[in-house]
């Protein structure tokens, strides 16, 4: 098999200790790995904050605004067994997709009391996946019976949940619907944006609803057998005219996360919303876990800088993680973040 379609081309050593547990605070202290791709030129010396030195004038960042909501709800059965309904993605008014645990014992047809509320499960499919329905008129009532019944979805390797509502979310965080942060984006701070702003640089915002297609472990030994769930992801008209006035300036697009480059890849720079199934010229992001579909979209596009060499490149971005790991980088959703161009 070629390397680049195997599963274990994309893994790499990590301690646990090198996990981070905690955002870095402020924000933007946490350390950026600079990879020029084209010229192999890796630059360690470098704190977030200092990105705005590889900003240009004519460019335009482009941010996920999605903000990410209180997801996992513990409810009972009628059976007075307790659940868990993880929500994934809004299907249509008032019902959801969701993960539920034990998935053997929730069918259609069975109703899970959450603090109070009735929620109806009104399909199924494979993989624990239900499809449920909340009795209210509104989003704002349903918002609110969120902000008191559900948690924020942490993930796994995050161990201490207390007092990270609020960290998990970047700060420029409006559209209601992600299951978990665009986590690039997390080292932002107000004023951090300001300083890039005021280079001349202009800030564009596109929606990508992170679900269960992002973080959901690929266990294919092929990664071309992996499947990967869609997700919402809007454009808007105003960042669509950003990047166009962008390229005619002679400026580039520059991604904060990989959900951001995907919903400009998705649309190609054309207003629109759809679901997701090169246009970015720079991409910012933090260091994902082994063999997970993000680190391979790093690689690919890292590839693409490169003009090709994808095997080639792929090794070098595998020994930069692992000099990184030696180093003490700090890796994951609070770690700390690489700026590739």
């Amino acid at each position: 098999m070629n390397t680049l379609y195997d599963l274990r081309s994309y893994s790499y050593n990590l301690p646990p200790e090198n996990i981070a547990q905690f955002p870095a605070d402020p924000r933007d202290s946490s350390r950026l790995l600079v990879w020029d791709v084209k010229n192999d030129c890796v630059d360690k010396s470098n704190h977030f904050r200092d990105i705005v030195k590889f900003f240009r004038r004519d460019d335009v960042l482009i941010l996920n605004d999605t903000r990410v909501i209180p997801a996992r709800l513990k409810g009972t059965r009628e059976s007075g067994g307790q659940c868990e309904v993880f929500l994934l993605r809004e299907a249509a008014f008032m019902t959801w997709e969701a993960l539920v645990k034990p998935a053997r014992k929730i069918h259609v047809g069975t109703t899970i009391s959450i603090s109070g509320q009735a929620v109806s499960v009104i399909d199924e499919a494979d993989e624990g996946i239900r499809t449920v329905k909340f009795p209210f008129s509104s989003r704002e009532e349903f918002m609110m019976f969120l902000d008191s019944a559900g948690n924020v979805p942490l993930p796994p390797y995050i161990h201490n949940a207390d007092d990270m509502r609020e960290k998990y979310q970047t700060v420029f965080a409006r559209n209601n619907g992600s299951v978990a942060a665009p986590t690039a984006s997390l080292h932002f701070t107000p004023e951090l944006l300001e300083r890039i702003k005021s280079l001349g640089v202009k800030i564009g915002y596109v929606t990508l609803h992170v679900g269960l297609g992002t973080f959901r472990p690929v266990k294919v030994h092929d990664i071309r057998e992996h499947e990967i769930h869609t997700e919402h992801c809007e454009l808007p008209e105003a960042t669509a005219q950003l990047i166009h006035d962008c390229r005619e300036r002679g400026g580039r697009v520059i991604a904060s996360g990989t959900t951001a480059a995907r919903t400009l890849e998705s649309f190609g720079g054309n207003a629109g919303v759809m679901d997701t199934g090169l246009y970015v010229d720079a991409l910012i992001t933090n260091f994902h876990l082994p063999e997970s579909s993000l680190i391979m979209l790093v690689a690919s596009f890292a590839a693409n800088k490169a003009g090709g060499h994808e095997e080639e490149i792929l090794r070098r971005l595998i020994d930069i993680y692992e000099n990184a790991a030696r180093e003490g980088w700090r890796f994951f959703s609070f770690g700390d973040a690489m700026f590739i161009f």
